[in-house]
């Protein structure tokens, strides 16, 4: 199945997109790969999805990349005696660690990590910022605070802490019960790791994992962009999670801070999913407004790798034509006579390395004798990110002989990945190459390919390779 557009589109699924048929509609509409939310998943439904997910990649004969996307931890209040009070600005009001309910003047904080990091002059949001506090007080016992602004607050709500670095993991007894059940499958690609602080806060997935899922860190957290670079060093990709990091950051910066996450990942070469609240009116609505349109497109126009839609295909009415509307506005945005330029000027500089020359190299070669397509050889998906670093303007197909790899690149940008077994030498490179652009429609008979890989053949890490090649009359050899 060939995408007309090279950004990749995330659906999550939910309680309108789990059983088997919908899940093969968003795909056929244009989800690249499927998230499942831990938060309301549980391990057997996860392996259900998980395999449903499977049976329709087998059907579509396409690899489909699958993200278990980790809760984290969250803060919230207890309990008040009347479910909830109204406060007053102005008015003090204590959070502290009496397990009794709350009332106009004070709640329960279960939450000690809390208690003794906050600082006099920490603000902490309540319910997404609909109330807002500032510390005035604190000790390992209680905060008192000044309500600045905001009126209600009731039962169990979520606790954001803009100024406050917790010396608590992002990892929780849930998400470490949940990543081992998410390895038991061995069938998930990628593992979202949320609420990320620190670069150290990456450091016991990656233990846990061992390289058997890819890792993605959430930057949802002001803390996280204090260190970014280490971050997206220790990564292999970045989402963008803008709801609770306008939460946490005044809501208007968010749209520069998306544009320097984008910018940072590719010049890493590292995937950027941009994610929340997309196409948000679509969850009762059968088109988006026009917001949302802009909204979408200028994530194309920055260079995302993928657009992610959340309740609008896991609980909305109208999952499919949400894909499809998402996948529309990038086909408009890429076809746009200006895309080309903005891309080309965020090309960051390739390294100093053999690889890295070798996909810049394939690039401009292909742009300048109009090729019909970029070929790589990837075993370990190194040279298939680097190609899409490059963002060129013809088509590339990431030829893999190891599926979890080739799913695994199904978030990045322009790569069409196809699971083939290893070339046995030269010739068969190129016959295989010419073979495969041929079949998924890529060049017909006479077209040129450039083909990446590296010799001696089948050895990780070792592109050194370029070969133009003609595909056959026959459309199954390459000149």
């Amino acid at each position: 199945m060939k995408r007309q557009r090279n950004v990749k589109i995330l659906a999550t699924l939910g309680p309108a997109s789990s059983e088997e048929a919908m899940i093969q509609k968003l795909h056929e509409a244009g989800a690249d790969l499927f998230r499942i939310n831990m938060s309301h998943s549980s391990h057997e439904l996860m392996r259900t999805l998980v395999g449903r997910i499977r049976a329709v990649e087998k059907r579509c004969g396409r690899p489909i990349g699958v993200l278990a996307d980790l809760q984290g931890p969250k803060l919230r209040v207890g309990k008040f005696a009347e479910g909830s009070v109204t406060l007053k600005a102005g008015q003090t009001f204590t959070l502290d660690d009496q397990d009794t309910p709350g009332d106009a003047t004070r709640v329960y904080l279960p939450h000690p990590e809390i208690l003794e990091a906050v600082q006099p002059g920490h603000r902490l949001l309540i319910d997404d910022g609909r109330l807002n506090l500032l510390a005035v007080k604190s000790n390992k016992t209680s905060i008192e605070c000044t309500v600045v602004s905001g009126t209600k607050i009731s039962d169990r709500k979520g606790v954001s802490l803009p100024d406050t670095t917790l010396g608590v993991s992002a990892l929780t007894e849930k998400d470490r019960s949940d990543l081992e059940a998410v390895l038991a499958v061995n069938d998930v690609d990628w593992v979202a790791l949320s609420f990320i602080q620190r670069p150290e806060d990456l450091a016991e997935v990656r233990k846990i994992a061992r390289g058997r899922v890819g890792l993605m860190s959430k930057i949802e957290k002001p803390q996280a962009l204090e260190c970014i670079d280490e971050i997206i060093e220790l990564s292999d990709a970045l989402m963008v999670a803008r709801g609770d990091l306008g939460v946490e950051m005044p809501i208007e910066s968010v749209p520069g801070i998306q544009k320097q996450l984008t910018r940072a990942c590719r010049r890493a070469g590292k995937p950027v999913v941009v994610a929340t609240q997309m196409l948000e009116s679509m969850i009762s609505a059968p088109v988006p407004t026009r917001a949302e349109v802009s909204d979408v497109a200028t994530a194309v126009f920055e260079g995302a790798d993928a657009v992610m839609l959340s309740a609008e295909s896991a609980a909305g009415n109208y999952p499919v034509e949400a894909v499809e509307t998402m996948a529309a506005i990038a086909r408009k945005v890429e076809r746009d006579p200006n895309y080309p330029g903005i891309i080309y000027s965020q090309r960051p500089q390739p390294d100093a390395t053999g690889a890295d020359a070798i996909s810049l190299a394939a690039r401009q070669i292909a742009e300048t004798l109009n090729l019909s397509a970029i070929v790589c050889y990837t075993s370990s998906g190194n040279t298939g990110l680097r190609a899409a670093r490059e963002r060129p303007q013809v088509p590339v197909i990431a030829l893999s002989p190891v599926i979890q790899t080739a799913r695994r690149l199904s978030v990045v940008w322009g790569l069409h990945c196809v699971v083939t077994q290893d070339a046995t030498d030269l010739d068969d490179m190129v016959d295989r190459a010419c073979r495969i652009a041929f079949r998924e429609e890529f060049g017909k008979p006479g077209d040129r390919i450039i083909i990446s890989a590296g010799v001696p053949l089948g050895t990780p890490g070792s592109t050194n390779m370029l070969r133009i090649a003609y595909i056959g009359s026959d459309g199954m050899t390459g000149i």
